[in-house]
């Protein structure tokens, strides 16, 4: 079936060409253009991603090196310099890759909705991170004084492990803020760590029928209504109560009922207390779910690792956007290609085959067909970074 195709090029099938043409003609991306497309530009940005590129110039290096092979990856007939990639992810329209991106991600996620997980329903974690970028170069997004940086707020489905919604604002935005921009869903489970504690906001998500799950910051002043009683080996609950908020400020901000649950952690010798707005689930539920937010960090830690959102292509904000989205979809291809053709990898197992095998011309499915223990001893060093999909 795939008889003489490079692997990039099989990679490429599962991406919804037809749709993101529609896309670059919605925003008249390709007006005016006679040889590199939008199209041969996404192909070319994903490609340096899985190719683990560090510098626009790399990339184009590597390109020019195997140029004869431009064509039959779905690069275009031109060749492709500095100068034309760089004029491309300056000028074009971000919001082409953003939307594509978005795609991708729905369809990654739709596919792992059959993914096993311990509770029933929908909960998303939601956490930022911080990339650090040089002053003079990225002067608008100034940060401090001295540096520039960039946050990237991520909704993370914790059971299909896929990021569902990505906010990319200056560094200097306070995560709090991003809260506003969350596309909630009712009935739907959002955890926060203490960065996000904002009663106002929190109450918010209850009043739009969403739950959420987040850590206790500070000393609050509340009373009491049920479970004042020291709870005894009960999963390692210590209390599970019902409270009211009777601080002056607090009240007012969230005037409704809250659930707090302290847990000890066997794992940390310590323990933590987490407030929610949900009364059902149970509290050793409640304390998984929050176990589970660290998911959110491992993932900003693969793609830092794995993919290229550290070190940027080109300078702009649209230049910086196109690259991040870029990264999103590559991710989501390596997601749906593992789920597609069962290749029971992790994530990082695929990437890293994947990458050093873009230029073969062997079926992907046949890449991963030797001895997975062959792998275990290098998967375990990364299994901190990995995802199982």
């Amino acid at each position: 079936m795939h008889t003489g195709k490079y692997v990039f090029a099989q990679l490429i099938e599962f991406l919804p060409q037809k749709f993101f043409q529609r896309i670059v003609m919605e925003y008249q991306g390709d007006k005016y253009v006679k040889s590199f497309s939008c199209w041969n530009q996404l192909l070319v940005m994903m490609f340096g991603q899985l190719a683990g590129c560090d510098s626009l110039r790399e990339l184009v290096s590597v390109l020019g090196a195997h140029s004869r092979k431009s064509y039959h990856l779905g690069f275009g007939k031109s060749n492709i310099t500095r100068s034309n990639l760089s004029k491309a992810n300056e000028n074009r329209n971000y919001q082409i890759f953003e939307k594509f991106a978005y795609k991708m991600i729905d369809i990654a996620q739709k596919k792992r909705l059959t993914k096993e997980f311990e509770i029933e329903g929908r909960y998303y974690a939601f956490d930022s991170t911080t990339i650090d970028l040089c002053l003079s170069l990225f002067w608008w997004a100034k940060f401090r004084k001295t540096k520039s940086g960039i946050k990237m707020h991520t909704l993370f489905d914790i059971a299909t492990q896929i990021p569902t919604f990505i906010h990319i604002t200056e560094a200097k935005v306070h995560d709090t803020n991003a809260m506003d921009e969350i596309p909630y869903e009712p009935n739907a489970y959002y955890i926060f760590d203490r960065g996000y504690f904002d009663l106002s906001r929190l109450y918010h998500i209850n009043l739009i029928g969403s739950n959420f799950v987040i850590r206790e910051r500070g000393t609050l002043q509340y009373k009491t209504l049920i479970g004042d009683e020291l709870l005894e080996e009960s999963d390692n609950i210590i209390f599970d109560q019902v409270i009211k908020l009777t601080g002056p400020q607090t009240k007012l901000k969230y005037p409704g009922k809250l659930r707090r649950i302290v847990f000890y952690s066997e794992e940390h010798h310590r323990n933590f207390t987490y407030l929610t707005n949900n009364f059902e689930v149970s509290a050793a539920q409640i304390a998984q779910l929050y176990k589970n937010r660290w998911q959110v960090e491992l993932f900003f830690k693969w793609i830092k690792q794995h993919l290229h959102i550290k070190s940027f292509w080109g300078t702009s904000e649209n230049d910086v956007r196109i690259q991040i989205y870029s990264a999103i979809i590559a991710y989501c291809l390596v997601a749906i290609v593992e789920n597609d053709l069962k290749l029971g990898r992790t994530t990082f197992e695929v990437l890293r085959i994947l990458s050093a095998s873009l230029l073969d011309k062997t079926a992907i499915k046949e890449l991963f067909n030797h001895d997975k223990t062959e792998d275990k001893n290098e998967d375990s060093y990364n299994q901190q970074l990995s995802f199982n999909f």
